[in-house]
Parts: structure tokens; C-alpha cells; sequence
């Protein structure tokens, strides 16, 4: 879903004021320019704090994915950034962030980031899921997968699930954000969706397997017939994704995963 994104100026007051109840005033602000869940996201600089703040009207579709966010920041691992405060006011849903000082990961052959994301991968996967409301895998696929397949995603593993190389921030380490869509399911999933972004980023598909294979016991254990399942239900999801908004590289990541399919198929189990 495209979101428009707006800067802090264009937010009413009354939700300006209401933020900077817990920053003090604030002398400039900072639009970014990268993500897709929010209808602004800005870097606040007041007088003796920084903090990064997204947020979506309280009538928004995207309404649910920033609660979610909200919900899980407080069980996340170490590498992630805290939540610092969450409110609502004037019709408008807020959240502040700790600011990080980084740069988007590199996920390209060779690059010096992939260590750092493989470790804040298996950060997340040794961390317990907590026991709040998140979407199950295999209800949040069960429309792209048959009833077999949706039975191979269950887990109890707490998913980031949009490893996208902004999703990663880098500094002397690689940070999860934007948890839009925490789910609980088996814990081979993330390293799946991170497989097809390394290929987005010019990886082939062996190349990316195998470096998974390296980095993640989950994904090295897991069984074949079960990632054949999310593999397909994938690619039908990107088909959708595509289809819904035919942007270019949405398109192309559909493309990408019918190629791992593909691939996955005549790998030997």
C-alpha cells in the first residue's frame, strides 16, 4: 500500500505539542526518506535529546502494523532500538524511538555488512517470543499456501519477516527496525525472506542458500518439504504485492521468487 509521507510542519499541533511533552521543543526535524509503513517518520532534534518518531493517523489502514510495532518494541533483542514513549493525540498515533546515527546494510556479494546482519539475525532468533497477540505464520500465509504447507509454517519463533537491506541499520553492528509485522512461526522463515533479498542484491540462489545455510542452524536444519511450502506461498504473496502495486521492484522481487522456487525445487532435500 503506497503511503504518503509528510514532515513534521504538516502534523497538527495539538500532536506536535503533544510530542513535545516528552522531547521539549524542537528545533529541527528531519524527514526520512526510506520505509514504507508510516505517514511520517522524522528524526526530532530538541535541546537535549534526538529521537527518531513514526506515526499514522488513528483512521489509517497502518494503524494496526504501528500497534503491533508498539506492542512487541519492549521484548525486542538489544540490537533493535527502544521505544521510548507512545501517543496518541488529535487523531494521530505516535511512537519515539532511541536515534540511531547509521546507514541502511549493504546486502551485495562480498560486503563487510553481511556478518554484522547475520548476527542480529541470530540475535533475534535465540530471543523467546513473547507472550502477546501476533500473527500466526501459518494464518498470515494460509491464503497463499495449501492446508499442508500452512501446517509446515507453525512455530513459536518471534519473525521480523521484511528483511529488507533498510530494515537493517549499520552501525559498529546491524539493527533491526521497523517491526511492522512481528509473527510467530518456525524459525527458518526469517533466514527465507532474508534468501530472497540477498538475491535481489545480486546474490544467485545457491550463493544465497549456502551463505544461509553458514550463518543460520535453522536454516541448515530445516526441512525441505517446509521451506518448498513457504517458498510457494511466497511467491504467490510477491504475485499479489505486484499485482496490488506494480512498481518496478515489487514486480522484480515476484520474478525473484518464482526463481527460488525454482531453485529450491531441484535442490536435493
Amino acid at each position: 500500500m503506497p503511503v504518503s509521507r509528510i514532515h513534521w510542519e504538516d502534523l497538527p499541533a495539538a500532536v506536535r505539542a503533544a510530542v513535545e511533552e516528552h522531547t521539549g521543543p524542537v528545533k529541527r526535524a528531519e524527514t526520512a526518506t526510506a520505509g514504507a509503513n508510516s505517514c511520517i517518520a522524522t528524526t526530532l532534534r530538541a535541546a537535549e535529546s534526538v529521537v527518531f518518531v513514526k506515526g499514522v493517523p488513528l483512521d489509517h489502514p497502518l494503524k494496526r502494523a504501528q500497534q503491533r510495532e508498539a506492542a512487541v518494541a519492549t521484548y525486542l533483542p538489544a540490537g533493535s532500538p527502544r521505544l521510548l514513549w507512545h501517543v496518541q493525540a488529535a487523531g494521530w498515533d505516535l511512537i519515539g524511538y532511541e536515534h540511531l546515527v547509521g546507514r541502511h546494510a549493504d546486502y551485495v556479494p562480498g560486503s563487510p555488512d553481511l556478518p554484522l546482519v547475520a548476527r542480529a539475525l541470530v540475535e533475534l532468533q535465540n530471543t523467546p517470543c513473547p507472550d502477546i497477540a501476533l500473527k500466526r505464520a501459518e494464518d498470515r500465509w494460509s491464503g497463499y499456501a495449501g492446508p499442508a504447507g500452512v501446517e509446515q509454517l507453525v512455530g513459536d519463533t518471534l519473525l521480523h519477516t521484511d528483511l529488507a537491506p533498510h530494515n537493517m541499520l549499520v552501525t559498529d553492528r546491524a539493527h533491526l527496525i521497523d517491526w511492522a509485522w512481528p509473527t510467530r512461526g518456525a524459525a527458518w522463515i526469517d533466514p527465507a525472506v532474508l534468501v530472497l533479498r540477498l538475491m535481489e542484491a545480486g546474490h544467485t540462489a545457491q550463493a544465497a542458500d549456502a551463505w544461509a545455510r553458514e550463518q543460520f542452524t535453522s536454516w541448515a536444519t530445516a526441512p525441505h518439504a517446509s521451506v518448498a511450502a513457504f517458498s510457494d506461498a511466497n511467491a504467490r504473496t510477491w504475485d499479489e504485492i505486484a499485482r496490488n502495486d506494480p512498481q518496478g521492484w515489487k514486480k522484480h522481487m515476484g520474478r525473484l521468487a518464482h526463481d527460488w522456487v525454482t531453485y529450491w525445487r531441484t535442490r536435493a532435500a
